[in-house]
């Protein structure tokens, strides 16, 4: 086996391990309310384990659950408009990612795209961050949601596109851009003399998202209202679209496979899935699969 793809095997499996033996995982719910089918990206940081999904399909009124290891960090986003043909090869109107491929392979989003920001384990007593960022600007409606007591939902739940000025626009009004990537000069990008909190400071454009969205990131450094942290979730979700409700057509003509229905959604597995969709108490953590399992899963693998 080529060395490359036998060290991508063996970080699947530790982290596999990990999150079943130890339970040192967080699961991530990706929800689509929106009315259109819309293609997650996943990007692991630097020094950040690569997780063994990067980039899937999440048709209207689904949603999909992803295991993640305790320390990771690194970013979600939502793709736009994306065609892709039966071998999985195609590209992204908004978001896109440059793989040409549904999984995004270690790629970046392409600006303008709304972005979801997690650091697990990364604050005082082991704490996680998380924040919505629109730095990079915007494509489409965000929300994140923690399962734990005093952890604060944060997002974009705004339509930025109606709002967003004429000469930020992109897509076709599909996606706004950020003044740093509409324009570019270190003021609006905070770089150069203008790379710290005291020198970069809102501008007119930043002011239109904070003004929509007020709890995201508006640029480089607006921290003190856009940094969130939780210090007990194991379980966090992230709804693209969280103030719509997919119509009765769209989730009918997007269901892949049979799957348990609630409050208008198809669950792409049988987990705790339906309790996030209904926004109702969430349910315990299942308990870890027998022993027998994980070793066929990696004779599987290898």
């Amino acid at each position: 086996m080529d060395h490359t793809i036998l060290y991508g095997v063996l970080v699947l499996v530790s982290v596999f391990l990990c999150c079943l033996f130890a339970g040192d995982c967080t699961t991530f719910a990706f929800i689509n309310r929106c009315d259109d089918t819309v293609w997650p990206g996943v990007l692991s940081n630097s020094g950040s384990p690569p997780l063994s999904v990067t980039g899937f399909s999440l048709p209207a009124g689904t949603a999909r659950s992803l295991l993640v290891p305790s320390g990771w960090s690194g970013r979600f986003w939502a793709r736009t408009g994306c065609s892709f043909d039966d071998a999985g090869r195609g590209s992204c109107a908004t978001g896109d990612c440059g793989s040409g491929q549904v999984e995004c392979n270690g790629a970046a989003a392409a600006p303008p795209a709304t972005l979801v920001e997690f650091t697990l384990g990364g604050g005082a007593g082991g704490a996680d961050f998380y924040d919505v960022s629109l730095v990079d600007g915007y494509n489409l409606p965000v929300g994140v949601a923690a399962e734990a007591a005093g952890c604060g939902e944060t997002g974009c739940a705004a339509d930025v596109n109606r709002v967003c000025p004429a000469e930020m626009r992109a897509g076709g009004g599909a996606a706004c851009r950020s003044a740093c990537d509409a324009f570019g000069t270190p003021e609006l990008c905070c770089t150069g003399e203008f790379a710290s909190p005291s020198t970069c400071r809102p501008s007119a454009y930043s002011e239109v998202f904070k003004a929509a969205c007020p709890l995201a990131y508006s640029y480089a450094f607006d921290d003190a209202t856009s940094t969130f942290t939780c210090a007990a979730a194991q379980r966090y979700a992230i709804t693209f679209c969280p103030n719509s409700t997919p119509s009765k057509k769209a989730a009918s003509s997007s269901q892949s496979r049979p799957a348990p229905r609630t409050a208008g959604l198809v669950l792409q597995d049988d987990s705790w899935l339906a309790s996030l969709a209904t926004g109702s108490a969430m349910a315990r953590r299942a308990a870890p699969a027998p022993l027998g399992a994980a070793l066929l899963f990696v004779f599987l693998l290898l």
